[in-house]
């Protein structure tokens, strides 16, 4: 099972999440590039970092949304949404790639993330992106999102994620964030879905239901609090479940 999390997230003077602690511990770092959060400056420490712990670098791109922290829906024209998420690729890149690995996966944020569960166009739009990019790039997604039937389209790798922190509806699909309980708080709730999610491939939703996942990718929200200590409970806990804990390639 990969590990994955949300870094990079802060903005000049502003810092968010605990991106060292954070990289002690992920195999995968999902890193801001500078539409929801993120400057060139944290951009280029993150991949640094990720690069001496051997964790990979994904683009964690977003609708143009700063003050929402990419959390507003937006309706982008989908050419202009293409151009948005190849800018946002090509400035990680260059970081990544003069810190060593490169990018080698994409993951939207927030609102854009949501979009492309269900919006084809959208979908298709960051898809488009991806490829103006270049590179055969994965795709992380919700399993059964558009998102992802867009990039098996496309040809590229896509990769199914589950979130550890979280709340699932019966549909499959994460309760919006505006509605209450939508992020589970509990670190010991959480371990315990994880653990679920990684051998039982399924996770209880909202009104009690099972709902399976299959995710090869496991997501912490580096704003949580206390996501570091978090993330490093899911671990332990995933390897004394005799889960191999590494990167999905």
């Amino acid at each position: 099972m990969d590990l994955n999390a949300d870094l990079g997230e802060g903005f000049g003077r502003w810092q968010l999440t605990d991106d060292d602690a954070l990289l002690s511990c992920v195999t995968s770092a999902n890193v801001a590039c500078g539409f929801h959060a993120g400057d060139a400056s944290v951009m280029r420490r993150v991949c640094d970092t990720a690069a001496v712990r051997g964790v990979r670098i994904g683009a964690h791109v977003s609708y143009r949304d700063l003050a929402g922290f990419g959390r507003r829906s937006m309706d982008v024209p989908a050419g202009e949404l293409a151009a948005e998420v190849a800018y946002q690729i090509g400035a990680l890149r260059v970081f990544a790639e003069a810190a060593g690995p490169g990018v080698s996966y994409v993951k939207p944020h927030g609102a854009l993330y949501n979009r492309t569960v269900r919006d084809e166009e959208q979908a298709a739009a960051v898809v488009e992106g991806i490829r103006l990019a270049g590179g055969g790039l994965a795709v992380l997604g919700l399993p059964g999102s558009r998102l992802l039937a867009a990039a098996r389209a496309a040809g590229l790798p896509a990769v199914d994620e589950a979130f550890a922190d979280r709340a699932y509806t019966p549909q499959g699909t994460l309760v919006p964030r505006r509605e209450p309980g939508a992020v589970v708080e509990d670190a010991g709730t959480i371990v315990r879905r994880s653990v679920g999610m990684a051998v039982d491939g399924a996770v209880t939703a909202v009104d009690g239901s099972r709902v399976p996942v299959g995710a090869r990718s496991l997501c912490v929200h580096g704003d949580t609090p206390g996501a570091a200590d978090v993330a490093r409970r899911i671990r332990t806990a995933l390897e004394e479940a005799g889960v191999t804990v590494g990167s999905f390639a």
